[in-house]
């Protein structure tokens, strides 16, 4: 009789994902050890993470502000990596990818002050944004969370309060309340142009 012989998992760890190149220029986000290809973003969602950008660019140095190129280590069931359209370091968060090859916050770091998800079209994009990753970046402590929605044109700004998010939704000319930006001035109406 022959000993069992044992195949590898299909599934990757963080270390396995960190390592992963498949020789093209995709992008990939780390989902219970499985990699789920990101697809190139819509016009609008491309333009709305600028807008939010180039606000944020007048409130913050231009080093703690990530565009679609920092991945945040989350907890799931198995290995889990995301990638947020847009990312506030920390002073700590930032020093902790000093000198890193890969600009990836592992649970080991501390985490950034805020990120932003700009939702895409489709039942399963906005139970990833509004669902999953709410839990996920709370589970990581992140001050705030911001799920900017272009289907129903609103802002719902998570914020971290004893434990758990505590949510407020911004419409219209509605100037959106951030403790991480509290000079912010900006509404949902001059987002969604």
């Amino acid at each position: 009789m022959n000993p069992a012989v044992s195949s590898p998992s299909p599934y990757l760890t963080v270390e396995d994902y960190l390592a992963y190149d498949d020789g093209t220029d995709r992008c990939y986000e780390l989902v219970d050890g499985v990699l789920v290809e990101m697809p190139p973003e819509s016009s609008e969602n491309n333009t709305i993470a600028k807008i939010l950008l180039f606000e944020l660019a007048k409130h913050f140095p231009i080093a703690l502000l990530c565009h679609k190129d920092t991945e945040i280590e989350v907890t799931g069931r198995r290995a889990r990596c995301r990638i947020p359209d847009l990312l506030v370091h920390t002073e700590e968060s930032a020093a902790a990818l000093a000198g890193a090859p890969r600009a990836t916050l592992t649970r080991d770091m501390p985490p950034p002050a805020l990120v932003v998800e700009v939702v895409s079209p489709g039942q399963a994009n906005r139970d990833r944004d509004y669902r999953y990753k709410r839990t996920e970046y709370g589970a990581r402590g992140i001050a705030e969370y911001w799920i900017v929605d272009p289907e129903t044109r609103q802002v719902t700004l998570c914020r971290w309060v004893s434990g758990q998010y505590e949510d407020q939704i911004y419409s219209g000319d509605d100037r959106i309340q951030s403790t991480v930006v509290p000079e912010l001035g900006l509404s949902p109406a001059k987002i969604f142009l």
